[in-house]
């Protein structure tokens, strides 16, 4: 089980925007039933690789490890010269896979017939610095091409991801309001962190008894619900069920506190990452 710790992401000045979910299309379903999502075309794994490697994102990479994950916006204890000279020490190389970053799909949280349980938001390069420093680099596409728009420390998108590769294979996806990753594999949702055991159990659930647990914690709070109209898509209490769909257990005093972020729910508001703290 990979640790967490506290790390924000810092939202760098190469975009002035996130959240720009990637028009991909969702796979069909027989009978309605909930679908994997679409995988992403290696082409386009390729050209997201490629936009994350430039000489203009290194650069700023450098500059990000320099500067030990702390935005530009924020004041730092450093000399533009030591800044500069740290960040060309920093060295920063792409390594391991490119990957699609898979979201819980508001459609499939609503119970949409066929609807696939996450959608790709965004595709995730995984960098090291010099002194061991990591960072994942987030590209959308846009405008025909593929763009970055956020750098955040460590890299929970492609170790999650190489986790599961290694265990079985599926598809890698996050529940955002829980910091929850799971992996869909042969019809199941299976944990693979901390927060997703807390979420499904160790042995996770099926599909579809993942699909109203989902709906049972936010099937009231997608955007244009009157919970979204009363302005509350900051957060939520979650009130601990009896019983769980397909024998879940009953939510942890972690899991109740969790924050709903409507917005992630939409594919936007995708600006501040949050990691949890040992301890």
């Amino acid at each position: 089980m990979r640790r967490h710790t506290h790390r924000l992401a810092a939202v760098t000045a190469l975009a002035a925007t996130l959240g720009l979910a990637l028009a991909l299309p969702a796979q069909a379903a027989e009978g309605g039933a909930p679908a994997a999502p679409a995988p992403v075309a290696p082409a386009e794994l390729s050209a997201a690789r490629s936009a994350a490697g430039s000489p203009a994102v290194l650069e700023q990479l450098g500059r990000f490890f320099a500067r030990k994950g702390v935005p530009p916006t924020k004041s730092l204890n450093l000399a533009p010269a030591d800044e500069a000279r740290a960040a060309a020490q920093a060295a920063p190389r792409l390594t391991g896979d490119t990957v699609p970053v898979y979201t819980l799909d508001a459609a499939f949280v609503a119970g949409t017939a066929g609807a696939a349980v996450a959608k790709a938001e965004f595709v995730a390069s995984k960098v090291v610095a010099a002194d061991g420093q990591t960072a994942s680099v987030w590209t959308v596409r846009q405008d025909g091409g593929w763009r970055v728009v956020n750098i955040a420390t460590g890299g929970d998108e492609t170790d999650y991801a190489a986790q599961a590769a290694g265990t079985g294979g599926g598809t890698v996806f996050r529940e955002p309001q829980l910091n929850a990753w799971y992996v869909l594999r042969d019809g199941r949702v299976l944990p693979l962190d901390e927060d997703a055991v807390g979420s499904v159990g160790s042995a996770g659930v099926s599909l579809a008894g993942y699909q109203q647990l989902v709906h049972q914690r936010y099937g009231d709070k997608l955007p244009g619900s009157a919970y979204d109209r009363a302005g509350k898509g900051g957060g939520y209490e979650v009130a601990a069920p009896a019983a769980e769909a397909d024998g879940l257990p009953p939510l942890t005093a972690g899991v109740a506190g969790a924050a709903l972020l409507a917005t992630a729910m939409t594919g936007v508001g995708l600006a501040v990452r949050r990691r949890r703290q040992d301890g």
